[in-house]
């Protein structure tokens, strides 16, 4: 009846027809069907309609597909440290009364307690760290995205998601720092409080779905630069092409938005970074030094992940200026930005939400930040990945570049086959002799995130106990 009763066009008429609906009265439906456009404007609702259905089913299925219908408590060893984005956590250090007992993180972990004791040392500050961290999902009813009929990312666009969390990790470490954290249950008591709200939001809006030049890092805008790598919207991107997204998003956006002016990205080629490139990017000519986002493709084995790339992965992870790794398993992308002993903790994309009007005032920010942590087995990883680091300053990059080797190259090799995730070089890429197939480079591994050989669940995430709402 919802659907029909939009042909008619006045109150008075409607309240009419209400009534004659209410009594039965035939002559509700014939009246509506003989009024002017009702024909047209009843198919238009229907399609509406329709696709709205549609958005929610698929949104449902989704969410089913990936465990988002029921809690999920993640099991985490009272004996082994947790890591996250260069923090180290242990339960040990826990305060008295908090979560020793338990065995779990979950939703309801925090939903009992003060925000002052869980920023506190231990799991408690793991938990306020982990909260704070921006989580981006599949979401449904935006705009439409331009040269598409797509108001959902929801079933595609889970890669570009992932990139969107590592971009906006290091936009917090660059507006925010990475001690701050997102105390949801606390009002705001004084200056300092109110400007890091307002630099949250500010960083948040920047990704609202839309096309907007607002929101300069929305799926909108990575969908329309994605055309220039060869992308059509609806395609799904590999670790490689989202870097090179988030290079062409966050130079497109230093043009409308002076908050960007000190900020570059630099995507390795060919698994090497070359220093004399970063130096010019970077250096300004009045001798100051732009912030830098260096992402670093790799692919960590051929078709299955190469466990002696383990611990070298996972120790970047404990490193101050990374900012974690985009990847996850075949056709199902996740933002990896922890570890507990053999298993990478990550935030989850494939969670389908409504959009938010970010251009509100006093938007929530509830669906932003996700409050259930995820383990998967190290072993399951897709070998092609793409690892982000942040370094702020000349003397962040220095320290880089005098660190990063010892952390590259696996143990127990021998030293006439090292085989380091990636490389760093003195010069630049522009005068290497004979220089690589940049292109095949970047795509070679990205079938693996188009077609799959296994089903794409959840059933491989051992640590995690499934229990019914």
């Amino acid at each position: 009846m919802k659907a029909s009763s939009g042909v008619v066009a006045r109150n008075s008429e409607l309240k009419t027809h209400s009534s004659d609906a209410m009594q039965g009265t035939p002559s509700t439906k014939i009246e509506r069907n003989r009024a002017t456009g009702s024909r047209d404007n009843g198919r238009d609702n229907t399609e509406d309609l329709k696709g709205k259905v549609e958005s929610k089913l698929l949104s449902m299925w989704n969410n089913m597909k990936f465990g988002w219908t029921v809690k999920i408590k993640t099991s985490f060893s009272k004996e082994s440290p947790v890591w996250l984005l260069g923090r180290c956590y242990h339960r040990k250090l826990s305060p008295s009364g908090s979560l020793e007992s338990s065995t779990e993180i979950g939703t309801e972990a925090t939903a009992h307690e003060s925000m002052d004791q869980i920023y506190g040392e231990g799991i408690e500050g793991f938990k306020s760290d982990f909260i704070s961290r921006l989580w981006m999902t599949y979401r449904r009813e935006f705009p439409t995205i331009s040269g598409s009929t797509f108001t959902t990312d929801c079933g595609w666009g889970c890669m570009l998601r992932s990139g969107q969390m590592l971009l906006a990790q290091a936009l917090v470490c660059h507006f925010l720092g990475r001690t701050w954290r997102w105390l949801p249950d606390k009002a705001i008591q004084n200056a300092r409080e109110f400007q890091e709200d307002c630099l949250h939001r500010m960083i948040i809006k920047w990704f609202g779905d839309k096309s907007s030049v607002n929101s300069p890092l929305s799926i909108h805008q990575m969908v329309s630069l994605g055309e220039a790598l060869g992308k059509k919207p609806g395609d799904w991107y590999g670790p490689a092409s989202v870097a090179h997204c988030l290079k062409a998003v966050v130079t497109a956006a230093s043009k409308e938005n002076y908050e960007f002016d000190n900020l570059e990205v630099y995507v390795a080629q060919d698994s090497t970074v070359y220093i004399e490139d970063i130096n010019s990017l970077c250096l300004m000519a009045n001798g100051s030094w732009k912030s830098l986002i260096l992402l670093v493709p790799v692919k960590l084995g051929t078709d299955k992940f190469n466990p002696i790339y383990g611990p070298c992965l996972t120790s970047l992870l404990t490193l101050d200026f990374c900012i974690g790794i985009i990847g996850g398993r075949p056709k199902h992308s996740l933002y990896f930005i922890g570890y507990q002993d053999d298993r990478l903790i990550h935030l989850d994309p494939h969670y389908c939400q409504e959009m938010v009007d970010v251009w509100q005032p006093q938007f929530s920010l509830q669906t932003f930040h996700c409050r259930s942590p995820r383990k998967m087995p190290l072993n399951k990883m897709d070998p092609s990945c793409c690892i982000g680091f942040y370094l702020a300053t000349q003397h962040d990059f220095d320290t880089f570049v005098n660190v990063i080797m010892s952390f590259l190259i696996p143990q127990g090799v021998s030293a006439n086959f090292e085989y380091p995730i990636f490389t760093l070089q003195n010069g630049s890429c522009s005068k290497v002799l004979d220089p690589p197939n940049i292109r095949h480079s970047i795509y070679e591994t990205e079938s693996n995130w188009v077609t799959s050989s296994i089903q794409d669940y959840d059933t491989d995430i051992e640590s995690e106990e499934f229990v019914l709402v």
